[in-house]
């Protein structure tokens, strides 16, 4: 077959991507007996960043029957996150929460970690193509199918794949939402991240390595860095600011970092001996939204659809309940179920999104960091709020998730007194 001919096949399921989302979606599909196929364009393992798990993560890990395989591949362990800002310092203990549930989580390195879940899916039968690019969507055809067009990006060898859906788990690639149109402007201002991982070499008993770490600049409440401890001395290390500000920095994005860095006491201190030994990269605009999660024969998941902030890690947990529940409504789809997608799947996936985003704009405009910081919490508060931060932003018998943006300004306002 030459560069220039094309194959043709049909399928049932298209899954765009095989990271989170589309490894537990492709998985899901296979365990109710479905027809599907993974396209992928890169070779895993590669770089991700999304590194801190929150603990719902792991309840759709389990759920797929991968949660074996994660437990053994010796990730660091996490019970919690833990917020600095000068002098201040507070911690929420996942154990400690209002939803129950498993108590802990992993701090994990996503090139292992997504390889890990690709791999599992493939072992439950899910057939996984990588370096295969998509370079287009058909509108939907007689049959109600779209064609999926899919080129080798090493030979060139161009695929057309009748599907009767496609989910879209491509990430900030965002693949339909660019070839279908469906981007809008998101709401949040445009900030950017620049990041690496380093041989921390943090001496023992100074730092919980067991705790995501969220430092507050000293000056700028709206700049916050992560410290991410992995197992074997080495850390994920970041920060985000708006692009404004980072252009007040002088240099390559390496030494913008280093030079934040040093300017809070706490961290600099922690990474003295740091050995900086990996790439620093960057990413840009990763805000984004789209005009549906859903339409005639396809479904948006996770960072496709909508990516808010890193701040409270919440991507990697959006991105696998949107597979999982999304799996739920199309296995019913292709039963032959009449179907209410937005019902089903992106009114209720939102309202998790929602209760994310009241807690972001709230820890950007220092709301929800006087209440973090705060040494009056009672223990029935830190619960719900622990809740939260370990990624329930979907059960509504918490009053903080329930009703957010209320609760906050209460809380703020007693916090205030």
């Amino acid at each position: 077959m030459t560069s220039e001919q094309k194959s043709r096949e049909r399928r049932q399921v298209v899954v765009i991507g095989a990271g989170p989302s589309g490894a537990i979606a492709s998985a899901l599909l296979k365990r109710r007996g479905r027809d599907v196929v993974v396209l992928e364009r890169q070779k895993f393992p590669r770089f991700s960043i999304g590194e801190s798990l929150l603990v719902h993560c792991l309840d759709f890990v389990a759920e797929a029957g991968m949660l074996e395989a994660v437990d053994a591949a010796g990730f660091q362990y996490k019970n919690g996150a833990a917020f600095a800002r000068g002098g201040d310092y507070a911690d929420y203990d996942f154990g400690d929460r209002f939803t129950p549930g498993r108590p802990s989580t992993f701090q994990v390195q996503r090139a292992r970690f997504d390889k890990i879940l690709a791999d599992e899916a493939e072992k439950q039968g899910v057939e996984i193509r990588y370096a295969v690019e998509i370079t287009g969507v058909s509108e939907p055809g007689p049959r109600r199918t779209r064609v999926v067009t899919a080129r080798n990006v090493n030979g060139g060898q161009i695929t057309e794949i009748e599907a009767d859906f496609i989910l879209d788990a491509s990430g900030f690639g965002r693949t339909l939402p660019k070839l279908l149109d469906l981007e809008t402007p998101s709401q949040f201002p445009t900030r950017q991240a620049i990041f690496t991982h380093v041989a921390d070499q943090i001496p023992d008993g100074v730092f919980d390595r067991n705790k995501i770490r969220v430092t507050v600049h000293p000056e700028h409440g709206d700049i916050w860095f992560w410290l991410i401890p992995f197992s074997g001395g080495r850390s994920s290390l970041g920060v985000v600011a708006s692009k404004d500000q980072l252009d007040r920095y002088v240099g390559p994005p390496d030494q913008k970092l280093r030079t934040l860095v040093a300017e809070d006491r706490g961290l600099a201190s922690l990474l003295a001996d740091a050995q900086w030994d990996t790439p620093v990269r960057e990413l840009h605009g990763y805000a984004a939204n789209v005009k549906s999660m859903f339409g005639p024969g396809f479904a948006l998941l996770g960072n496709a659809a909508e990516f808010l902030d890193p701040v409270f890690s919440s991507g990697v947990t959006i991105a696998m309940r949107s597979a999982s529940m999304a799996v739920a409504v199309l296995d019913r789809q292709l039963a032959g179920e009449t179907v209410d997608w937005k019902r089903g799947f992106e009114e209720p996936l939102r309202k998790g999104v929602d209760c994310f985003r009241a807690y972001v704009e709230a820890w950007y405009d220092g709301r929800f960091q006087s209440i973090v910081f705060h040494k009056g919490q009672t223990p029935e508060i830190r619960r719900m709020i622990s809740s939260v931060l370990a990624g329930y932003a979907w059960d509504e018998r918490n009053p903080f998730v329930a009703d957010p943006q209320r609760r906050l300004n209460s809380l703020v306002a007693w916090v205030g007194r």
